[in-house]
């Protein structure tokens, strides 16, 4: 590969790092803006196929198979290719932001992988883009111990062969990063950042220690968002020197189109797949963003009354269990969001009988793995698929053929029995305002009352509030959701938090900022697609 020419990308409004032109080197910045130049202007036509697609379902109400992809489902023949050595046995998943004591803490875990987060557990600060890369890369070339100045706590990494395998997860298709702008002055996309300072300084370090360049893809959409990577990573491979089917992507199945295309996301992506992930806030966020005009059948209860075991969530997980087997990819579970109490070990006893129970289901039904936020939680679930698994190192071969999906299932909304409360209310505001001020202050990744939060439950919190003010709801103590009532709520949550922490530390944060972009979003009568796109203004650095 010759040298690079000079990078045609600016960096502009950005405060020098430390050590940042490790990451920003030239050579870099060119992979990027040869990244940006090829394959932007095909991602601004599919954020605007997004768009159609919503204002088709908000005129149907309804969403099915693709009959143009038919073919696709029907062919029996076609697998996803084989998974690599390191990403074989994926039975617990660590997931949390790239700051240097997540990163050692994360590898030294236990869990066989780490998700390495730049999306929805990291607030997309410069100094998180760019220090989260070198923190990647000193844990691969083993200088990242250090001591907490604070605490005097000393972080170390075991042995190579003890850490868990990362995947790297780039922020989603729809945002952009402000700091870095080509010749015209428009920003990258954060995904095309993230993913080429990684792969660009990463990709051959990793293969010489046994693994590769492996990623999370968050928030697609459709199959032709899942092509769109699949050009990126053959792209890519050639550029710097390794060979094709070298990446490997588990996508994240967390929005409701996508949970329409899993096969042709699988075959889009069949030479660099390796599995597919079901959550639950994003994809609970997604239900309520396109059908929010479908009326009450869609009005969904409170979050937490939403579990994983509601019959539409139920039809979700077992096909994608289905989908990934019949196609040789492993099937990711969700997230186990408990943060163990130091002081209470009564909630603690309580909260991981849940997660067991959580995870015994995940793998009895066929999963190959699963989430958790904390490291106390490795245990818990690695007894789990311990269990089912034992020495395999998945359940691929457990097809689930007594699974069947119709179209309607996947959108049964009004097959729960629970309903709206006010409490729901109340606690969809106290989240939304304590996570949106952490995020505000660079922190992606929150504990609020006992569970690690990240941008998806802001997404659900304020997609609720929206809905059902939007919706006319009546909580069972009469009362009916309305923008007074939310505000009303708002202020006494805010009135609340500055009687908990004090003048001095209430005006120290960004409280007002919060309550304000909350209600913004939850009260304005356009519904925004992404919460992170108004709050990634007024988020500073």
């Amino acid at each position: 590969m010759s040298a690079p020419a000079p990078s045609p990308l600016a960096l502009v409004d950005a405060e020098p790092l430390p050590r940042q032109e490790e990451v920003l080197t030239d050579a870099a910045l060119a992979f990027v803006a040869e990244l940006h130049r090829l394959f932007t202007p095909r991602r601004d036509e599919l954020l605007a196929r997004r768009a159609q697609r919503r204002a088709e379902i908000a005129r149907t109400s309804t969403l099915d198979f693709l009959p143009e992809t038919a073919a696709v489902r029907a062919d029996e023949s076609w697998k996803v290719a084989p998974a690599p050595a390191a990403l074989n046995d994926r039975r617990v998943e660590i997931t949390g932001p790239t700051d240097r004591k997540m990163t050692i803490n994360a590898l030294n875990s236990g869990a066989r992988v780490w998700l390495a987060d730049f999306e929805d557990a990291s607030a997309p600060t410069w100094e998180n883009v760019v220090v989260g890369q070198l923190n990647l890369t000193d844990a691969y070339t083993r200088n990242i111990d250090f001591t907490d100045p604070k605490s005097g706590k000393s972080y170390a990494l075991k042995a190579n062969e003890e850490l868990a395998t990362v995947v790297m997860r780039p922020r989603g298709w729809h945002l952009n990063e402000r700091h870095l702008v080509d010749s015209q002055g428009r920003p990258v996309p954060g995904a095309l950042v993230d993913f080429g300072l990684y792969f660009f300084h990463n990709a051959r370090r990793l293969l010489d220690l046994g693994k590769g360049p492996y990623f999370y893809l968050p928030k697609t959409e459709s199959h032709l968002e899942a092509r769109l990577w699949n050009d990126v990573f053959v792209f890519a491979q050639d550029y710097v020197g390794i060979p094709q089917g070298t990446v490997r992507a588990t996508v994240l199945i967390e929005t409701i189109t996508a949970a329409y295309e899993m096969e042709e996301i699988l075959y889009e992506l069949r030479d660099h797949a390796s599995g597919l992930n079901a959550g639950r806030w994003d994809y609970l966020f997604s239900i309520v963003k396109n059908f929010r005009d479908g009326g009450a059948k869609f009005v969904l209860p409170d979050r937490n009354a939403v579990t994983m075991t509601a019959p539409f969530m139920r039809a979700y997980t077992e096909l994608l269990v289905r989908t990934c087997h019949k196609r040789g990819a492993h099937a990711i579970g969700g997230m186990a969001a408990f943060i163990p109490s130091r002081r209470d070990e009564e909630v603690n006893k309580v909260a991981f009988e849940k997660v067991k129970a959580d995870k015994d289901r995940e793998a009895g039904d066929g999963f190959d793995g699963s989430w958790v936020a904390h490291p106390d939680l490795v245990p818990i679930a690695m007894a789990s698929f311990d269990a089912v698994l034992g020495d395999k190192p998945n359940q691929k071969d457990r097809l689930r053929e007594d699974v069947s999906v119709a179209p309607g299932d996947l959108i049964a909304i009004d097959s729960l029995e629970a309903k709206p409360t006010y409490n729901g209310l109340v606690n969809a505001v106290q989240v939304g305002i304590r996570y949106i001020e952490a995020w505000l202050r660079g922190l992606g990744a929150v504990a609020i009352f006992n569970l690690m939060e990240d941008a998806a439950t802001a997404e659900i919190s304020r997609s609720q509030i929206w809905q059902w003010i939007n919706a006319g709801v009546e909580f069972e103590n009469g009362e009916k959701a309305t923008p007074e009532l939310a505000r009303k709520v708002a202020a006494e949550e805010l009135a609340n938090l500055r009687a908990e922490l004090g003048e001095e530390a209430f005006a120290a944060g960004n409280w007002q900022q919060a309550h304000d972009l909350l209600l913004k979003v939850a009260l304005d009568e356009d519904y925004a697609d992404f919460l992170t796109l108004p709050a990634y203004e007024q988020l500073a650095g």
